[in-house]
């Protein structure tokens, strides 16, 4: 008897957000970092803008929460992803693998579900490892429309390019 397709497929391709188990959804974060960085929003127009400036839990280094499981209180506009949030939050990046999941898509080679290593996601250029200039409490508030940027919602050339590895 031949295995149905349902399970030789990885489980982003059959089960929708909703239905995933929490070590699913948390795996489909591939730790790049992008939407742990302020992100400022024009109060005049609603235009969203990334800086390159981390959140005060965010360790640069290794592109993760310090206070993971407590970040919600430490940092009150921190905003834990849920398959709802995930289809209306305008500021994700477009290389987020909750988005292209609840876009329908697939994920990209470098996700570390796909290559089995989490450096692709650096050798991808989708982490912002060595990229954050600073943590948001070691900039002045006057400052931080200094440090805005475009490529935390920009794909990058290598993550489209398979022979970037």
């Amino acid at each position: 008897m031949k295995p149905s397709s349902a399970a030789t497929e990885p489980f982003w391709r059959t089960t929708p957000l909703e239905a995933m188990d929490a070590a699913q959804w948390e795996s489909l974060c591939d730790g790049c970092g992008r939407c742990c960085l302020v992100k400022l929003q024009d109060e005049d127009t609603g235009h969203l803008y990334a800086t390159d400036i981390g959140c005060r839990l965010f360790d640069a280094g290794n592109c993760r929460c310090r206070d993971y499981p407590n970040r919600s209180a430490v940092v009150p506009d921190c905003i834990t992803l849920t398959p709802q949030e995930v289809r209306t939050l305008p500021w994700l990046p477009p290389t987020c693998a909750y988005r292209l999941v609840a876009e329908g898509r697939d994920l990209p080679w470098w996700h570390p579900l796909v290559s089995g290593d989490p450096e692709t996601v650096v050798a991808a250029g989708v982490s912002v490892r060595d990229r954050v200039f600073a943590n948001e409490d070691e900039v002045p508030e006057e400052e931080v429309a200094e440090r805005i940027v475009a490529w935390p919602l920009r794909w990058p050339r290598a993550a489209r390019n398979r022979s970037a590895t």
